[in-house]
């Protein structure tokens, strides 16, 4: 038997403290050693981010991912960064196919305008609201001089990280003008006003350039602002931003939904909309800026941004849809940064995140890439390196970036021009643009799930036909569509709906 000394003794609880104290480091710390990691002579293996963006994949992105990667290793952020990219007419349907499944990922792009409502609907998102100030307190800090978290927190859960520019979504009329010019068509400066406007400028366009192609978007986001109509981005219900009680209505029930119809119908059959407008899986910008269509609706930020049209002697002309009409401002949910709720390393992201906002050199690596090849300083401007321009980037101006637009490091790059945020954001601010007084709202689907389902079956089937122009009837076609979405349950899915409106807006007047 062996006599265990008072040394003895204490050279074993000496053993034990510092293999207790060492368990604890390990388990609490995403920087240590992961069942998943592997050992090497330099330490542990970088675990790498799994992140999503939508658009087209540059050429140099992972070239440039990896030099991120290994500029955070060097600032002690022990990551590497997997992205990958998926083009926007499949993102929607990708992201939220992937959630139904449990995939794993760390990080996405999501907007309002895509599935971000839906995913948070259907739980896809982490909640932040502990471990953001703990792991991002400067970005976290920057969210409470905005008060932008707001509009991404649903029941005190922080399910977002939304972008903190301000801009508008007021539409504008745009045109080739060098194409205008050629056929002799006069247009005096702001005048193309109206819907009837731009019908007339439709058909001049087609009368001089028969065999080409002219718009490929329909008229229904025109009688929106004429009717002052506000899509909330749910499953094609809205409601009249003069509406003071702010009543959720269905879209097909309206005069701007039939109106539209017709209207689409005559550009439909007299060629002046695309006859593959409503199956085109093409970028609308992309066939913009190639010089494929002559007339666009955009918004105040390409009315005034340089498109980087592929042949330099294209020109664009731009003018700003019923003037008089008030008109919401881009959501604060317009760009967001999301957390999936099955992401191994939260609080990595999260650190990643906040050396962005701290990080000049970090923050030029992300948006621009690497200097000398995918952009180049001109004083304090980000252009192109010689051979390259947008039209064959690299890297610049990737999808997705708008999430992490910051202006205190955004430089003025040839798309976006010296002082253009500063005017991006004074016409944001004019009385004419206003805040929807549903921004941030993030609606359930969960006592409702049935009835939408059925609901979007009959939009994807009936309603976007309708609005592209190739409804057989359009006054038959709508009667017959509304009331299929009166049989799936309308009434039950506006009374859940309007309830939820409500009880946002009462907490927002608390």
């Amino acid at each position: 038997m062996v006599k265990i000394t008072k040394g003895l003794r204490f050279l074993l609880l000496l053993l034990l403290l510092i293999l207790s104290v060492t368990a604890c480091n390990s388990s609490s710390s995403y920087q240590g050693v992961n069942t998943n990691d592997k050992i090497t002579d330099e330490g542990v293996q970088p675990i790498t981010l799994k992140i999503y963006f939508g658009g087209e994949k540059k050429a140099a992105a992972d070239e440039v991912w990896q030099a991120i990667g290994e500029y955070v290793r060097r600032k002690g952020l022990n990551v590497n960064f997997a992205v990958q990219f998926i083009p926007f007419s499949q993102y929607r349907d990708k992201m939220l196919t992937m959630a139904a499944a449990g995939d794993r990922w760390d990080m996405n792009f999501d907007a309002d305008w895509i599935s971000f409502k839906q995913m948070v609907a259907k739980g896809a998102y982490m909640d932040l609201q502990e471990l953001l100030p703990k792991y991002a307190p400067n970005l976290y800090r920057k969210y409470e001089e905005t008060g932008n978290l707001v509009s991404a927190t649903v029941n005190g859960q922080v399910v977002g990280l939304p972008w903190n520019i301000k801009m508008t979504d007021r539409k504008f009329a745009g045109w080739r003008q060098d194409l205008v010019e050629k056929a002799g068509i006069e247009i005096k400066p702001d005048s193309i006003q109206t819907v009837e406007d731009v019908d007339w400028l439709l058909r001049q366009l087609k009368m001089a350039y028969p065999d080409e192609r002219v718009s490929r978007i329909p008229p229904l986001s025109i009688y929106f602002v004429r009717d002052g109509w506000v899509d909330i981005n749910f499953y094609n219900l809205g409601f009249y931003l003069d509406d003071p009680e702010v009543r959720i209505q269905a879209m097909e029930q309206q005069p701007s939904f039939l109106d539209a119809a017709r209207m689409a119908k005559s550009w439909h059959n007299d060629r002046l909309l695309n006859r593959d407008s409503l199956i085109s899986q093409e970028d609308g910008a992309t066939e913009w800026r190639n010089g494929r269509i002559m007339f666009t609706i955009t918004s105040h930020e390409w009315a005034n941004a340089d498109p980087g049209f592929a042949d330099p002697s294209h020109k664009q002309a731009m003018s700003l849809l019923y003037p008089d009409r008030k008109y919401i401002n881009r959501s604060q949910l317009a760009n967001v940064i999301a957390i999936n709720r099955h992401a191994m390393h939260p609080e990595l992201v999260l650190q990643f995140l906040d050396m962005l906002e701290t990080d000049q050199t970090l923050y030029d690596l992300v948006q621009y890439g690497i200097l000398g090849k995918t952009y180049e300083l001109d004083g304090e401007m980000a252009v192109y390196p010689d051979g390259i321009s947008t039209q064959t980037s690299n890297y610049m101006e990737w999808g997705g970036q708008w999430a992490l637009w910051n202006t205190d490091f955004l430089r003025p790059s040839v798309t976006y021009g010296e002082g253009f945020w500063e005017r991006e954001t004074a016409f944001a601010s004019q009385p004419i643009n206003v805040d929807s007084p549903l921004d941030g709202l993030l609606l359930s689907e969960e006592e409702i799930r049935l009835e939408l389902t059925e609901r979007e079956k009959a939009i994807q089937k009936y309603a976007r036909p309708i609005e592209f122009g190739t409804a057989e009837n359009v006054e038959t076609d709508i009667a017959e569509y509304v009331e299929l979405q009166k049989a799936n349950g309308l009434d039950r899915i506006l009374e859940n709906v309007q309830r939820q409106v409500d009880a946002y807006l009462a907490s927002r007047e608390r």
